[in-house]
């Protein structure tokens, strides 16, 4: 019967295939689509990513298996030499609890890891850094996450975002000018992406950036919003569009690209005030803070009136030549100001020393900017933030900078490429550090459990508290697996890790919070007490789930960038289906795959000969969730076509599948590792995997289900219309039980 069944559903899969042949949904969906050549599959370059082909029924293992190990001896000797006296500097000097209360890093902690060369841990060393590995950085930033979150924040936003793209895009004469002082810690780093009106959606930035009439510059000006580093940053890569003419058409697009601006480039402006936290969309006049208008004429300076936050004060600087200015009012003891080309006195007032060009930049240049250059620099109070205090958060303004011509960083137009390649680079580093805060986070509720009693026993021997801890182990060494399985696969020069990379940052910001909220829940009353330290990492953790990409798009990201490969495997069996008499064997294999996906009967991929043999059974259950997630992958394409994109239902739980699959081969890998090493903690790591893929496997089926079966249908319009009355209706639309 079950032979009979699926057979029928797979003829009127290969009639719904054969109905419409090149299904022009699916040439769109996928990204070999062209309209003006047919594809020539037999060149198309097959994915390595084992993400990616899970998507299209495959096991592609060499980057998952076997796990690496890529550190030489040399390697591992010179880490531990960094590694211990960092360990004893954040046991001994650095003080968390003084950082949070006080909301800024220690000037001995900055100074500390300044001599400590952690400024720049994998800038090559002849440019003055350490030369570290991904995989030795990993280990490194482990450090930072089980200390102090905050100062891992700063540093990585100095270094695993902004200078990163100097590292990865810089031209030689980039590097070896800005390198040398920001490894050395002389300088610090900002990312400038994110604007108040532009999150996720990268391409919406209004940030722009103009070509100068000399060609010598561009003119960029816009604003940029919570920027890690930004109020105390002397470098900054920021992203701009640029006015690109189509040569065909004459229409003009703002094509994206990434520069290197310095806080002493002219009119840079950090806004660090209360009032820089604003809503999306509003402009700077309803922010609560205007830094007022910085304008430079030949005859005279003006400042208008600037409002800023909560304080609110009037600079007014007449000067009637270029060499003089007359008066400017004391600046807040709150806000630090200095002026290009006027200086800056110790109480906060601005020193007259002209507009001479030689002091502000600003001299008379045959290449003119409109005669509109920037000349303040504000910084005021940090944001006030929920958690990492301590690191510094502001918005930064840009008006009219001129940023020279070479500092474009990474080719004009190639700035989209630039920051997901940030990005994809460093995500590693956070999954290393929030697998450090959960490895001292399981040690706290360990100790706990096995010293307090409770009715006669000790509370570790009670089911209830097993399992939260049994959990809170899952989840780190799924995390920590992770972080190691992206860091050497950068070390081995894999191409495709980008989907691998979302992935684990996804599950280890979701991880570290649960583990968290669990050893909160162990400990109890204690745990929830200020002196117990845990309220603060768990203030901490939750900006991982948003920086670096919210969780909530990278979700949609892993999942349709993994329909768009399985897409493009659809398309080539179409081709095929156009010349069925040349490709007979193809489309019987093809066939007799879907038909035993339908019907349940394994398709033949095995993990058979690259685990342990301990773990085959395990790894049998991998197999089958690939099976599972190609037929319904298969199914929504034929399903939905190009409007998958709008099925977000369905997208999270495809997501879902496709980390659980992931999360059950590393940590198969890793075990397997072990095992066959004979390491100590074999079995016990054996014990972690084979729970872990059994638990796995399980949401795999219940996510999946709820994609493909039609009685889910309900629910999602359920959730949909709930969600539109709720949003129509300002709040719950129901009153309260007594009507009032």
């Amino acid at each position: 019967m079950g032979s009979t069944l699926g057979s029928r559903a797979t003829l009127d899969l290969w009639r719904r295939l054969l109905a419409e042949p090149r299904n022009p949904q699916l040439r769109r969906l996928s990204p070999f689509h062209s309209t003006t050549h047919k594809t020539d599959f037999s060149k198309v370059k097959e994915s390595t990513s084992f993400v990616a082909n899970i998507f299209k029924g495959k096991m592609v293992v060499d980057n998952v298996f076997p796990f690496p190990s890529v550190l030489s001896e040399e390697q591992t000797s010179f880490l531990k030499e960094l590694y211990e006296p960092c360990c004893r500097f954040f046991e001994e000097v650095n003080d968390a609890t003084w950082n949070d209360d006080n909301e800024k890093i220690q000037s001995k902690t900055f100074q500390g890891l300044k001599e400590l060369k952690t400024f720049g841990l994998q800038v090559p060393e002849k440019l003055g850094g350490s030369g570290l590995t991904n995989t030795q950085f990993a280990r490194m930033v482990e450090i930072l996450g089980w200390h102090d979150l905050a100062v891992g924040v700063t540093l990585g936003a100095h270094q695993s975002s902004g200078f990163k793209g100097i590292l990865l895009f810089g031209d030689k004469h980039q590097k070896e000018k800005y390198l040398p002082n920001l490894a050395s810690g002389k300088s610090l780093a900002a990312f400038c992406l994110t604007e108040p009106s532009c999150g996720s959606d990268v391409a919406s930035i209004q940030t722009m950036a103009e070509v100068s009439q000399c060609g010598k510059f561009y003119i960029l000006n816009g604003r940029k919003a919570w920027i890690s580093n930004g109020g105390i940053a002397d470098v900054f890569t920021v992203f701009a569009k640029t006015k690109v003419k189509d040569v065909t058409t004459g229409e003009v697009h703002g094509k994206i690209s990434a520069f290197i601006v310095e806080k002493e480039f002219e009119g840079v402006t950090s806004l660090q005030g209360p009032g820089s936290n604003t809503n999306s969309g509003k402009g700077l006049e309803n922010s609560g803070i205007t830094a007022g208008v910085r304008t430079a004429r030949r005859d005279h300076l003006v400042m208008e009136k600037s409002t800023l936050g909560l304080e609110s004060w009037a600079l007014f600087a007449l000067a009637r030549t270029e060499s003089c200015l007359r008066s400017v009012p004391p600046v807040p003891k709150d806000w630090r100001g200095s002026f290009r080309g006027l200086g800056a006195s110790e109480d906060g007032g601005a020193a007259g020393s002209g507009l001479d060009g030689s002091a502000a930049g600003v001299g008379r240049e045959q290449c003119q900017l409109g005669g509109h250059v920037g000349l303040l620099l504000l910084s005021g109070p940090p944001e006030k933030k929920m958690g990492i205090k301590a690191s510094n958060t502001a918005a930064v303004l840009f008006k009219n900078v001129r940023v020279p011509a070479e500092n474009v960083l990474g080719g004009f137009g190639n700035g989209f490429k630039v920051a997901m390649n940030i990005l994809n680079n460093g995500r590693f580093g956070t999954v290393s550090a929030l697998a450090g805060t959960m490895r001292r986070v399981i040690i706290k509720a360990a100790d706990y459990a096995a010293n307090r009693k409770q009715f006669g026993n000790h509370i570790c021997n009670y089911g209830i508290i097993q399992e939260k801890l049994a959990r809170m182990a899952m989840r780190h060494y799924v995390t920590e697996s992770m972080a190691y399985m992206i860091s050497g696969n950068m070390d081995m020069d894999v191409s495709e890790f980008h989907l691998e990379a979302a992935i684990s940052k996804i599950f280890a910001s979701e991880a570290a919070w649960e583990v968290t909220d669990e050893c909160i829940q162990i400990l109890g009353g204690i745990g929830y007490m200020k002196k117990a330290g845990l309220e603060r990492i768990m203030r901490d953790l939750r900006i991982f789930r948003i920086l670096e990409g919210t969780n909530d798009i990278l979700r949609i990201f892993v999942a349709l960038a993994g329909l768009q490969h399985a897409g493009s495997q659809l398309q080539e069996l179409q081709h095929t289906l156009e010349d069925p008499l040349n490709n007979t064997a193809i489309l019987f294999t093809e066939l007799g795959l879907r038909a035993k996906r339908i019907i349940g009967i394994p398709t033949g991929i095995s993990l058979d000969g690259v685990v342990s043999g301990h773990l085959v059974d395990t790894a049998s259950l991998v197999t089958k969730c690939v099976d599972l997630l190609s037929e319904v992958v298969e199914h929504l394409l034929l399903k939905f076509g190009t409007e998958i994109i709008h099925q977000q239902f369905h997208l999270q739980r495809i997501a879902d599948t496709a980390i659980d699959i992931y999360s059950m081969g590393v940590v198969l890998s890793r075990a397997t590792h072990s095992l066959n090493h004979n390491l100590p903690s074999a079995m016990h790591e054996k014990l972690l995997c084979e729970t872990w893929c059994y638990t796995a496997f399980e949401r795999v089926r219940w996510n999946l289900k709820a994609v493909k079966a039609s009685s889910w249908n309900n629910y999602y319009k359920n959730m949909r219309s709930i969600s539109n009355e709720v949003v129509k209706n300002g709040g719950v639309v129901y009153s309260r039980p007594m009507g009032f």
